[in-house]
């Protein structure tokens, strides 16, 4: 590669970490970021008796200005364990001149090793034009966790659905070029419905993928209780039966206020995702803090057990 290659290179990649194993434990051996990112690396997260580094990456100004550009690469090694994290709701502030904000994120999870990716949602703000895409590698013995969620905006301020435009696109790599997860999510506020007519009340989109040999239980598990928290709402208005139906006027059957659904993916259903709409913010916390809990074994503490109160 030749220098000036090198040079837009290093211009783009604008963060770096590599963990690695050191004497039996995971451990960040290069940690390299520059303006607009910041990723910090506290020691206090997880108990010394967990193997996980924790990595919280933020930015400066407390959100994503029109036309940023933030890259960040993570290599986590072989045996070893790391979780990524925000601080709060990653914000991306209104466009200027359709400019559109951006987010890359590349990682490389070794051989049995586990990398958690548990943000708080996207949040954008009027008129936002934001684009997202995460790569994932694998091994066939590697595990993976990522929530990838947005909201409807700033509520506080009535805002609802009102930015131009979100695109999000995760991929998963299975010994690095065979294609294992391809997904991606557009609204668009151009095309022929607005996005607050399609999402209805609908005020938070979330995706959760689960892959690796170390998650079956917990996919397992979260499954079976998605299947059982759809299958009570919708078979809960055909129970309720009165005697007088005709004195009563019909009403509109009532929207679930929250809607998920599992399906597994790749070899052997090595992975699956859950996609998950739901009326409030809130509540996604809280589905998130109850079926990822059990991740408290690998990295040390349940995600999202302080967020969304």
């Amino acid at each position: 590669m030749e220098a000036g290659a090198e040079a837009a290179e290093e211009k783009r990649k604008e963060g770096r970490v590599v963990v690695e194993n050191v004497r039996g434990k995971s451990t960040v051996t290069r940690c390299f970021y520059c303006y607009p990112l910041k990723l910090i690396l506290p020691n206090k997260v997880a108990p010394s008796k967990f193997d996980a580094v924790w990595i919280y990456a933020l930015t400066y100004g407390g959100g994503i200005v029109s036309g940023d550009l933030i890259s960040l690469v993570i290599n986590v090694g072989d045996n070893c364990t790391a979780a990524l994290t925000t601080q709060a709701s990653t914000k991306v502030y209104k466009s200027v001149h359709s400019k559109c904000s951006e987010q890359i994120l590349e990682a490389t999870v070794g051989k049995n090793a586990l990398l958690a990716v548990v943000p708080d949602p996207v949040t954008c703000f009027s008129t936002a034009r934001y684009s997202q895409k995460q790569v994932f590698r694998v091994h066939s013995d590697s595990n993976l966790v990522v929530v990838d969620w947005i909201t409807s905006g700033r509520h506080e301020s009535g805002e609802k659905w009102e930015f131009d435009l979100y695109m999000s696109t995760n991929h998963i790599y299975l010994e690095a070029d065979q294609p294992l997860f391809l997904d991606s999510v557009l609204l668009d506020q151009n095309s022929c419905t607005s996005i607050a007519k399609r999402m209805q009340e609908y005020q938070v989109m979330a995706m959760i993928i689960l892959l690796g040999p170390k998650l079956k239980d917990l996919q397992c598990q979260l499954q079976e209780e998605v299947k059982q928290m759809m299958s009570v709402h919708f078979r809960a208005p055909n129970a309720i039966r009165t005697h007088n139906v005709k004195s009563e006027s019909p009403q509109r059957p009532t929207r679930a206020p929250m809607i998920a659904s599992c399906s597994p993916f790749g070899p052997q259903g090595i992975g699956m995702v859950v996609r998950i709409v739901a009326v409030s913010t809130e509540s996604v916390y809280k589905f998130l803090r109850h079926h990822l809990a059990a991740l408290d074994a690998f990295i040390g503490a349940s995600p999202y057990s302080q967020s969304g109160r």
